[in-house]
């Protein structure tokens, strides 16, 4: 069964936010942060990682990145501080493996 995620990354100041979908969030994470990933990321310097959701299903979580992408920033602002008030660096803790670039 594969694993899908949709994230929401932002910088420093958390102004800007951006949300994704992907099937690998550390290595995501890892291809924001070296400049892999979008160029929004880059520009904005996007590399902190403040809410994901998991799921199964690759449809729903392309439907949903969709939905939150819609959203106003207030309403992403409140799904953020459902799990992250602090809004942390959820992947701080991480040992972000440069290896799974690749998979």
């Amino acid at each position: 069964m594969k694993n899908y995620y949709v994230y929401m990354l932002t910088n420093k100041s958390n102004q800007v936010l951006y949300t994704g979908v992907t099937n690998n969030l550390e290595r995501r994470i890892i291809e924001h942060r070296t400049g892999q990933a979008s160029s929004f990321t880059q520009k904005y310097k996007l590399h902190k990682l403040v809410y994901f959701e998991h799921g199964f299903d690759i449809n729903e979580a392309i439907a949903r990145e969709k939905v939150v992408k819609g959203w106003l920033r207030k309403k992403k602002y409140a799904l953020i501080e459902t799990i992250n008030p602090d809004w942390k660096d959820l992947s701080e803790d991480w040992r972000l493996d440069s290896s799974l670039r690749s998979e």
